[in-house]
């Protein structure tokens, strides 16, 4: 029986790191390109190591990542209010409580993300 006040309280602690990191990578973003504007140099071969394209596309990804992850949180709560979270939305099979604990939006079963 899946403790729903506790998988309440890790959805929301999820959706505060989640919000936390995409202010962060934001920020990031935006200091880097204000970095860039007016630059003419060409950072594809600077010396220093990684170029500010690099940085920015790598901070961009992990954005869209953060952001992906806060709508399976707001789909895990949506489940949760409907009475099916902790069922796998591919096979019906219920979610082991282990990988609830450790990623409480997760919507599939082990096997089924594995198949994904």
């Amino acid at each position: 029986m899946i403790d729903e006040a506790k998988m309440r309280r890790l959805l929301e602690e999820e959706r505060e790191d989640a919000q936390a990191l995409i202010a962060r990578l934001t920020q990031g973003i935006d200091e880097v390109s204000a970095a860039r504007e007016g630059d003419n140099s060409d950072d594809e071969h600077d010396p220093e190591g990684a170029t500010l394209a690099f940085e920015r596309s790598q901070a961009a990804t992990l954005l869209e990542q953060s952001e992906n992850r806060l709508t399976e949180i707001a789909e895990a709560v949506d489940r949760l209010a409907a009475g099916t979270f902790g069922t796998c939305i591919d096979c019906g099979k219920p979610i082991a409580e282990a990988r609830l604990e450790a990623r409480p939006y997760a919507a599939k079963c082990v096997d089924c993300a594995a198949r994904s």
